[in-house]
């Protein structure tokens, strides 16, 4: 098969399975995959028809706008054409955006310079067209195909923030967005979850369900809302004279008019000077979207005067003085080009997608986890399928499914090997686990792993000792496991490549001042499977010596707060190794450990806290310090026994968790203040 065939084949694919999530969406509102997806295919079919443009046809859905009307409703035929904007993801894209106006008006009109740009909210919601008469309601449409939509009139009506009269008795076509809260959705599916009936995917989809209704009063116990946009006057004749209002001269004047003619405009619009503005506008809404009530999928970025949007005009489907800045996918499409099997140094075989590199959530990704056998078996993916993969907030990439109208035949059925594909020891299966683990405590991989976790930041916190270090120090025979690091000279260190008498000196320095470790850190650095630093630190506080925990049962183990039989089985066979025994002795010989500070009476006492997304001021290691002096504790999962939950950008989904729960949600500012 020539390249041309196999591409023809795949935009043929790409085309059928769009129209078809795109029937389900627009037409049924049924969808079964994230506007996320359906756009990361869009986009892999748009390259592919710039790339090939003798594969590009009229029909393609990149040449559409909407879907096809519902026959329940009475059709109505636009007054003025509806369009669809063209899309950007990044900003190298937007740049090109400004760049192509700005040759494009230098050519008409020898305009030079920076341009002016109204950036506006994209609300992630369902386009309404609303006609007024003199000032007073007479038609709401959906968009349909762009020029025939539905009379959804009566439900429209229903929304409190559209107003039926105008401030001024004006002849006008109001285009906007009808939304629904978070809050609202989860209401509603709580509802329907009791009542057995199916769930909405999201509330856009819900906002279309609703205004969709035959029945206005569904429609009207459903606490729909507003924002509009964009307007078109009907009636050229209008001037400031006689009702006083004339066309704007510009976007963001057209927002202000809006506002005074009595509709809900959204409030985060700015005029800005040049196009690094508008990405820094960009940026901001990125990391504010989720802790809006509405749903925000980008920011729409339109040329302010208005003499340039006409003068610019139109391409067959989209305006040409206008794109939709989309932030960063936090899902994407891609091809599992093979799948290999990593050991971890707990031993843990772990499945990971090798993908055809592709950007999700700003970030170039070419390799994904998919967990275990059990998981793979779920979601059914092979080597050579379209997988639709996932990226939200500091978790790593996952795979959560299958693209299978997208197979072709040729795709392979992957088998986890029966042995370790490093040491070709044995695996074993732990009871009621889906999780295989190579059975050599001294596989090499699963060593170095071990080692690389032992001087991190959660355990020692050896500065300088990373894994391509310790590397060098196995390689070179100077250890052989992490006792031996205390063990170092200098003079071990300069022949190494990268090593001079200073740079040795350091590492040795930094190795010495470790030598000294709390009990909660000692634990952790032992990586003992299903013990992180949170376990650590409870089994710290409550036994208090490393040499006390070496003689626990299991019943001891249990007693300990967060430990269930699983966790205890892996501490309480962890030290009955013989080669665990040996090397921890070895080990207690080279270092002191501490008794973990027990604070009571802090101001933070019994209060629980739970750490999402990035801080600005501190780490969120350093947050977790410093909410445990004061007698706080910390916990990874959000529960209904969580106090605080402490936000900061891209929060991620224990904010989203905190939300439904009821769980006080406090900023970084917030937290500043208790500390």
């Amino acid at each position: 098969m020539t390249v041309k065939n196999g591409v023809k084949k795949r935009v043929e694919k790409l085309r059928k399975v769009i129209n078809h999530h795109r029937y389900l969406y627009h037409v049924l509102d049924k969808p079964e995959i994230s506007d996320a997806t359906l756009d990361s295919l869009k986009h892999e079919l748009a390259q592919l028809e710039k790339e090939y443009p003798e594969f590009l046809t009229s029909d393609s859905p990149t040449q559409r706008i909407g879907g096809k009307p519902l026959d329940e409703f009475v059709k109505v035929r636009h007054k003025i054409r509806q369009w669809s904007f063209d899309d950007a993801f990044s900003e190298e894209e937007i740049r090109d955006f400004d760049e192509k106006i700005k040759r494009m008006l230098t050519k008409e009109t020898g305009h030079k310079g920076d341009l002016f740009y109204t950036c506006e909210i994209k609300i992630d919601g369902f386009k309404i067209v609303l006609i007024y008469e003199k000032g007073i309601l007479k038609t709401a449409a959906t968009r349909g195909d762009g020029e025939v939509g539905e009379d959804v009139t009566q439900n429209v009506k229903t929304i409190e923030s559209v107003p039926l009269k105008l401030e001024k008795d004006v002849d006008i076509v109001a285009e906007g967005e009808i939304w629904m809260s978070k809050k609202e959705f989860e209401r509603i599916n709580d509802e329907r979850k009791k009542k057995k009936e199916t769930l909405f995917a999201n509330p856009r989809n819900a906002a279309a369900g609703s205004i969709r209704q035959l029945d206005p009063k569904v429609a009207a116990s459903r606490k729909l809302d507003s924002f509009v946009y964009d307007l078109t006057f009907l009636t050229p004749s209008v001037e400031k004279k006689t009702l006083g209002v004339s066309q704007p001269k510009t976007q963001f004047e057209e927002l202000e008019l809006l506002k005074e003619l009595g509709f809900k405009v959204n409030q985060y619009y700015k005029l800005c000077k040049n196009i690094e503005e508008v990405i820094s506008f960009w940026k901001e809404w990125e990391k504010k979207k989720d802790k809006q009530e509405y749903g925000i999928d980008g920011i729409v970025v339109k040329l302010n005067e208005r003499k340039f949007q006409e003068l610019l005009g139109y391409t067959g489907k989209s305006p040409r003085f206008a794109i939709a800045f989309k932030f960063r996918a936090e899902q994407a499409t891609t091809i599992v080009e093979d799948i290999q099997v990593q050991v971890g140094r707990t031993g843990v075989l772990t499945p990971v997608a090798h993908l055809r590199p592709v950007v999700v959530a700003g970030s170039v990704v070419s390799r994904a986890t998919l967990h275990n056998e059990d998981e793979i078996r779920r979601l059914g993916v092979r080597i050579g399928d379209t997988v639709i993969i996932q990226k939200a907030g500091d978790v790593i990439p996952d795979v959560i499914g299958v693209v299978r109208d997208l197979r072709t035949g040729k795709e392979k059925v992957f088998k986890m090997p029966d042995k370790c594909p490093i040491c070709r020891s044995a695996i074993k299966r732990d009871a009621g686990s889906p999780l295989i683990r190579c059975s050599n405590n001294k596989c090499s991989v699963r060593h170095r792993r071990a080692l690389y976790y032992f001087a991190s930041k959660k355990a020692f916190d050896i500065e300088g000792l990373g894994p391509k270090i310790v590397n060098a120090l196995l390689d070179n025979n100077l250890i052989q496991d992490a006792a031996d690091i205390f063990d170092l000279k200098e003079g071990d260190l300069v022949p190494l490549e990268r090593f001079g008498e200073k740079s040795a000196e350091n590492l040795i320095n930094a190795i010495n001042i470790h030598k000294e470790i709390n009990l909660d850190k000692f634990i952790t650095s032992l990586g003992i499977f299903n013990v992180g630093e949170e376990t650590a630190r409870d089994m710290a506080k409550k036994f208090g010596s490393i040499e006390k925990i070496e003689k626990l049962s299991l019943e001891e183990l249990e007693s300990v707060r967060n430990i269930g039989c699983i966790v205890a089985k892996s501490i309480y066979d962890w030290f009955r190794d013989d080669y665990n025994k040996r090397f921890l002795k070895k080990l207690l010989q080279r270092i002191k450990i501490k008794k973990i500070k027990i604070i009571k009476g802090g101001k933070l006492e019994d209060k629980k806290f739970v750490l999402t997304g990035t801080l600005s001021s501190m780490s969120r290691d350093m947050a977790k310090e410093k909410i445990r002096a004061l007698a706080g504790e910390i916990n990874e999962t959000v529960s209904k026994n969580t106090d605080f939950v402490v936000a900061g950008d891209d929060p991620g989904s224990k904010y989203e968790k905190a939300k439904k729960l009821g769980v006080k949600i406090i900023d970084e500012q917030e937290l500043l203040k208790m500390l």
